[in-house]
């Protein structure tokens, strides 16, 4: 399958599941109406009406378009690990219990591994 071409950063993000720091993303604090994508494959990923400002330093979203997320166990044995459910790539974290949503999920999304399509 060809997927698009990460820069380094991206790859690091992506494909050996890192962290980028907190506050740094482009899309933690921006807030257009649109689509999320995964930026290695292009597959829907979240929409910008289910975006939240959780205070985190991450987008935070509280649920996914239908099918696009895979939920796994972290290796750290704590937290649930998400990835994109077209092409594995490592998104981040989703949080449950927290109360900041009627869902009462965070999903914490590296801004590297999400590209913003504008709502037409």
């Amino acid at each position: 399958m060809a997927w698009n071409e990460l820069t380094p950063m991206e790859s690091y993000v992506i494909e050996q599941k890192g962290t980028e720091r907190p506050f740094t993303g482009e899309y933690d604090n921006f807030y257009q109406p649109g689509t999320y994508v995964c930026r290695r494959c292009d597959a829907e990923l979240y929409r910008s009406v289910d975006k939240f400002d959780a205070h985190c330093g991450w987008p935070a979203f509280d649920k996914e378009v239908e099918g696009a997320v895979t939920r796994l166990p972290d290796p750290d044995g704590f937290r649930t690990e998400i990835e994109c459910a077209a092409c594995g790539g490592h998104l981040g974290h989703v949080f449950m219990g927290e109360g900041f949503t009627p869902t009462n999920a965070r999903h914490c999304v590296n801004s590297l591994s999400m590209r913003f399509v504008p709502a037409e």
